[in-house]
């Protein structure tokens, strides 16, 4: 999945492997080699062409299917829940299935802001 991931981006940023190979500091064959899976990088080198290639090192090791990292990290889950290719566990998720996470998140923030049956009774 790495060298798979690192070619289409090379190419896609309209990068050749020379490029690609002086800014991280190897041989061009040993760039090669990368994209090629005769040859494995090491994290220093997978941290400079994730940065080079705009993406994030999770991405070309294929631990996300997303190749453009948010600039900052997210946590607001509304928006999150706006992101496609969500899965758990593997399994995707639907529309269907994130209106119907999103419905009960909404729900629960509602019924959240309603006043409790003690506090109506201490009035």
């Amino acid at each position: 999945m790495f060298s798979k991931r690192l070619k289409q981006l090379r190419k896609s940023r309209k990068l050749t492997m020379q490029e690609l190979a002086d800014y991280v500091g190897v041989a061009k064959s040993t760039y090669a080699g990368y994209e090629s899976g005769y040859r494995q990088p090491t994290i220093e080198s997978i941290q400079t062409i994730s940065r080079k290639l705009r993406t994030s090192a999770d991405y070309l090791l294929g631990l996300t299917d997303y190749p453009e990292p948010p600039i900052e990290l997210n946590h607001n889950a509304k928006e999150y829940l706006n992101y496609e290719q969500l899965h758990w566990d593997g399994v995707p998720l639907e529309k269907d299935d994130l209106d119907l996470i999103r419905n009960l998140l909404e729900r629960v923030l509602r019924d959240r802001s309603l006043p409790k049956d003690s506090d109506l009774s201490s009035h």
